[in-house]
């Protein structure tokens, strides 16, 4: 395929009336090309996304995987998780790309400045027609990846001051639980346990497992770490595991395992390795121990030490204590050889006599005093009691009882008294009620409009309407005359 830089630069010929068509105009799209005319080589005109995808497959084609060494810049950790960076030298430079799958491999930050070797495929960032390097691999030049690692996660530690040992906390003398963090297929526990059931048999040990290397130990560890540290009464723990290569010890580098330590709320030794292995776990720690069936030995005294250094101690009381009193013993003596002091202990006795004299004498009149208090005291409580308030209460209460027993009795025989002149009083009034009489075959007759009653049958005119009450209900009738005696009209 012919370049952009092998096609000539000859003038076109005149432009046809009608505009070609895109076959005309890319006429590498659709069957053959249509022949140039004789003695003009073929153009082949390009787009630029063509153009750039052409630049593209030739440049990811041909530089599958290289190494480049350069100097970082401009180097960018974006919130997608992916690394930006250029690379240069004296003369040159080339900007490059690592993905977030790749960048959560690396084992140190990179930084401006830093000489790094970088492994990946060339290739062209199409929007800005860039090439770059698409970067799979990134390692220090000089300094191994790790190393850098620990050196720049070592600095910013011991700024943040969690190397300070001013917040080391002494161990415990007699821990009642200890508690291991470390793996449980490994040697170290069992060299631990051994140790620990040699010198301290009475010791209560408390083990969390957890894996000690590989992707993903550093988080089990610090978890385990948290864990173990809240269980009841545990005065001590121990993260440790047996040696290895820097790659194997690299989960006690890790930052979350450095922090887990510092926040723990108790002391904690690092046993980590042989005596040779150095890990930032050891520099965070309370203590560094270096093996851990040492660990286990500083972790706790030895009981023979322990019963040595006590009886030493009360060996040395003892002596102290009788050197001095011997030495107060001879002051003692001396004085007593005093000429001033000739005759003091007869002197100190009747001292003593007269001291227990005052005393019984003392005893005496304090016993009287509190036997006249005594009897004061009761006289007064009886005065008291008469006056006692809960008693004349109840008096009280039993007369306020009779009082109203009385005048519920009274109460009675009035109600009964007037019950019976009530009902004597309704019986009259039965006789004389108007009602009675109506009961008895009598009626009552009003006139029309019920305003007055019909006493005289001449008020009352025929074809008059009058109302006649009776003992159940009322009539509304009209008169047809008057009359006297039981004739009909």
């Amino acid at each position: 395929m012919p370049t952009l830089f092998d096609l000539p630069f000859e003038d076109p010929g005149p432009e046809p009336a009608a505009a070609p068509d895109a076959r005309e105009r890319h006429p590498r799209w659709d069957g053959e090309p249509p022949s140039p005319p004789e003695g003009v080589r073929e153009r082949t005109v390009y787009s630029v996304a063509e153009l750039t995808a052409q630049i593209r497959g030739l440049l990811e084609g041909t530089f599958v995987e290289v190494w480049v060494e350069g100097e970082l810049s401009n180097c960018r950790l974006w919130n997608t998780g992916h690394l930006y960076f250029t690379l240069k030298d004296g003369s040159s430079q080339i900007k490059g790309v690592m993905f977030r799958s790749d960048v959560r491999y690396l084992k140190f930050k990179p930084e401006d400045g830093l000489h790094v070797v970088a492994r990946g495929r060339i290739s062209v960032y199409d929007p800005k027609g860039e090439y770059q390097i698409v970067c799979g691999h990134l390692e220090p030049q000089g300094l191994g990846a790790l190393q850098l690692a620990f050196e720049q996660l070592k600095k910013r530690l011991q700024a943040e001051g969690l190397f300070d040992p001013a917040r080391k906390r002494p161990l415990p003398a007699l821990p009642r639980r200890i508690g291991l963090v470390t793996s449980l297929d490994g040697a170290a526990v069992h060299d631990m346990i051994n140790v620990l059931r040699r010198r301290y048999p009475n010791a209560h040990v408390i083990i969390r497992p957890t894996r000690v290397q590989g992707e993903g130990a550093a988080e089990e560890i610090a978890r385990s770490l948290r864990l173990v540290a809240q269980v009841v009464d545990v005065d001590v723990v121990i993260v440790g595991r047996g040696g290895g290569s820097i790659e194997d010890l690299w989960a006690f580098n890790e930052e979350v395992v450095a922090r887990a330590i510092a926040s723990s709320p108790v002391p904690v030794i690092s046993a980590i390795g042989h005596e040779s292995d150095v890990t930032i776990a050891d520099f965070v720690a309370d203590l560094r121990a270096p093996t851990p069936s040492a660990a286990a030995e500083l972790v706790v005294a030895r009981k023979d030490d322990f019963y040595a250094f006590i009886d030493r101690q009360g060996e040395r009381l003892r002596s102290v204590m009788q050197a001095r009193i011997g030495r107060l013993e001879g002051r003692v003596h001396a004085l007593m050889q005093r000429p001033a002091l000739a005759g003091w202990p007869a002197r100190l006795a009747m001292r003593g006599r007269h001291v227990s004299e005052l005393t019984h004498d003392l005893h005496q009149a304090e016993r009287q005093r509190t036997a006249r208090a005594a009897r004061r005291y009761q006289t007064l409580r009886e005065r008291l009691e008469t006056h006692d308030l809960r008693r004349r209460l109840g008096g009280i209460r039993h007369r306020l009882l009779a009082a109203g027993g009385l005048l519920r009795a009274a109460m009675a025989r009035r109600y009964h008294h007037l019950d019976a002149r009530f009902r004597a009083q309704a019986a009259r009034l039965d006789t004389l009620s108007p009602i009675a009489v109506l009961g008895r075959g009598y009626a009552v007759c009003w006139n029309a409009d019920r305003t007055a009653i019909v006493r005289d049958a001449d008020t009352i005119a025929p074809g008059d309407r009058v109302r006649v009450t009776l003992h159940r209900g009322e009539l509304a009738c009209e008169v047809k005359g008057q009359g006297e005696g039981p004739e009909p009209f």
